[in-house]
């Protein structure tokens, strides 16, 4: 998956590009919600952001602010194109719109109404997988977490996007669920944020954000 400075992308496009970013990302922090609320695993990102989350007397959105700023770091040494007004708003809204999302969902929904908790996994799944797809291909630079995967690739040539997402998405899932356990919660509710929904986000993240931006963002709003 190319993302630095790819040929179609012309400068013209500035006003959709500025768009495109700024909906994926909330489009983002809303899925992420949806997976929290749904109990069946969340993605791999932020099961490692939960795990931290139950060792830390620090509230979601601000760990997950002072999780990316971290990240960021690593932007900055290795590929500053990396970061830009969407690594910017990612940084800031993401956190807070996936906790404020699960509230709403939680208040909203019944926790055991179990179809409701599938069919908010299954737009956990998409949403987060279409954000990601609308907001990189914009080149108006990615999460902090999107851009280690990218700098794997460009940067250190350790393989493709989508495999090396693969890796640091297992990375995350394993350290998560460690932290899970460290804290005390019961292990028989880890399914909260280590499940169904993490197994296919931690294999198919990867190619669906490749199919969502090769097939709908560049095709549909990113022409020459």
């Amino acid at each position: 998956m190319s993302i630095s400075k790819p040929e179609f992308l012309n400068r013209d496009h500035m006003a959709m590009r500025i768009v495109l970013c700024i909906v994926g990302t909330i489009l983002c922090g809303v899925a992420v919600g949806f997976f929290k609320y749904a109990a069946f695993g969340v993605d791999p990102f932020t099961s490692f952001v939960t795990g931290l989350d139950k060792i830390s007397p620090i509230e979601y959105g601000m760990l997950y602010i002072i999780i990316n700023a971290a990240l960021l770091l690593v932007s900055i040494i290795f590929d500053r194109h990396m970061i830009g007004l969407g690594t910017i708003v990612n940084l800031f809204l993401v956190g807070y719109l996936a906790q404020y999302s699960q509230m709403f969902l939680t208040n909203l929904l019944s926790p055991d109404n179990l179809i409701a908790r599938i069919i908010c996994m299954l737009i956990g799944i998409v949403g987060l997988c279409f954000s990601a797809g609308l907001y990189m291909p914009a080149d108006m630079g990615v999460s902090t977490y999107d851009a280690i995967a990218i700098i794997m690739e460009k940067k250190w040539h350790l393989g493709r996007f989508k495999y090396n997402r693969i890796t640091t998405d297992f990375v995350c899932v394993t350290i998560g669920s460690i932290l899970y356990i460290v804290s005390g919660e019961p292990l028989s509710s880890i399914t909260a944020i280590v499940g169904i929904g993490t197994i296919i986000t931690a294999f198919f993240m990867g190619p669906l954000v490749d199919f969502f931006s090769n097939n709908f963002t560049k095709k549909f709003f990113l022409k020459d």
